[in-house]
């Protein structure tokens, strides 16, 4: 059986091979190279949980790649962990060979864990939609296609679901984005952490094309945004 970090390798090669040389020719010609997704400044929620003292809450999000994903989310104020991982399938397509093939139902995907005194589930929806990834595509991101690359809210209970249903209708009845958001709204059956390897990835792997391209401006666009949610030492797997 071919090695995990082989895999990963034979899977992600054309993908960097790509961002290599769109970042080569920028040079080259002295133009910038463009996020993956460009930022969008956003209303904040409308319907929203108060800000109160209480037990951690959890959200799972997904929207493309779960590097980049991972890599804002951890880098925000009031998050104590973020893990990378599957929801949408079984447990037993779990597996990031099997997610790849498009075929599981699952979407790559983050599990935040949050404290709702610094942080309100709306005000991630914020983040989310304004910078980690761009909700108006369907079934892909940047670079990445395919069903497992979807824009989808994975929620627990009824107040995630009017919180994230509601700011949906607020963005697309502002027309803050040139076409209608294709996120979709799904119960959050279960979520299934990624193998090691892909936990905190671009904080291991910073130089790498793809983080380079991809994900880097991402993070960038969380503290011009976001200052005041923005923290430059992320909260890493494991460090809660």
């Amino acid at each position: 059986m071919m090695p995990r970090s082989a895999l990963l390798a034979a899977l992600r090669w054309p993908l960097v091979l790509v961002a290599a040389a769109l970042i080569l020719a920028a040079l080259l010609t002295g133009r910038q190279t463009p996020a993956a997704e460009a930022p969008v400044v956003l209303p904040a929620p409308a319907l929203d949980n108060p800000k109160q003292h209480g037990h951690v809450q959890t959200a799972v999000l997904a929207g493309g790649c779960f590097w980049g994903m991972q890599g804002v989310f951890e880098h925000v104020r009031g998050v104590q962990e973020v893990l990378a991982g599957y929801s949408g399938g079984s447990r037993s397509t779990a597996s990031y060979q099997d997610v790849g093939t498009g075929s599981t139902g699952h979407a790559e995907s983050v599990r935040i864990v949050f404290d709702p005194e610094q942080l309100s589930y709306g005000e991630l929806l914020q983040i989310y939609f304004s910078v980690a990834h761009d909700p108006t595509e369907l079934n892909r991101q940047g670079p990445d296609e395919g069903s497992q690359y979807r824009s989808v809210i994975f929620y627990s209970d009824d107040t995630q679901r009017h919180i994230a249903e509601g700011y949906i209708a607020q963005l697309n009845s502002g027309k803050v984005f040139p076409q209608p958001l294709v996120t979709q709204l799904d119960p959050l059956k279960g979520f299934y952490r990624a193998e090691d390897y892909h936990q905190d990835y671009y904080l291991k792997n910073p130089q790498a094309p793809y983080i380079v391209y991809n994900d880097l401006p991402k993070i960038r666009n969380l503290k011009t945004l976001f200052p005041s949610y923005y923290s430059d030492a992320p909260t890493t797997v494991g460090a809660r």
